[in-house]
């Protein structure tokens, strides 16, 4: 008899990401996840006690598969670092839809709001490249998270789908009315 096929963590993770960009994030389940294998849900359950821990794990990945994202638009050297953070969010929403509706359009109450990773990196270059304390930093990163996440969600949603050399103006045109405004108002202080 052939030794039965070990299914991993790192398999049903796999599985279930492929699930969610098929069929969104209502497609993340024990009984589908087990179908995609060919197996029985006891492999799911054997590596994950539950259901909210395989969906933890699940949003982990997709996170890694952004930060993927990031990575490659800062090492593309087109733009400055917090630009190609940006264009990477926006990317990821492009191409990774309901990935990116996965992270970034699911109902976030009762859970850890923390700042994340990218957040603290964005903060800490607004910071460096233009002398303004962490606090305005933050609040200039906000401002121009909120807009770069609009474009984002009209694209992830299809609603618009502006060409890659308008979403770049738009990303300048904000960022530098931000600093124009901090700047100004570090003046009257």
């Amino acid at each position: 008899m052939p030794p039965k096929v070990k299914i991993t963590k790192e398999d049903i993770i796999q599985t279930a990401l492929t699930l969610v960009r098929e069929g969104g994030e209502a497609s993340l389940n024990a009984r589908s996840i087990a179908a995609a294998l060919n197996c029985s849900t006891q492999p799911v359950f054997s590596n994950f006690a539950t259901m909210e821990e395989l969906q933890k794990a699940t949003v982990a990945a997709a996170y890694d598969c952004y930060v993927g994202f990031l990575v490659r638009e800062v090492e593309n050297g087109a733009y400055p670092k917090y630009k190609a953070f940006g264009r990477g969010y926006i990317r990821f929403a492009k191409e990774e839809r309901a990935l990116f509706k996965l992270l970034f359009m699911r109902d976030r109450g009762g859970e850890d709001l923390s700042p994340t990773p990218d957040f603290e990196a964005s903060v800490d270059m607004i910071v460096a490249a233009n002398g303004v304390t962490r606090e305005q930093a933050t609040r200039i990163h906000l401002e121009m998270w909120a807009c770069t996440h609009g474009i984002a969600t009209m694209i992830a949603t299809s609603f618009f789908e502006p060409e890659w050399e308008l979403i770049s103006e738009m990303l300048s045109d904000v960022y530098k009315g931000l600093r124009a405004r901090h700047a100004l108002e570090e003046g009257k202080a």
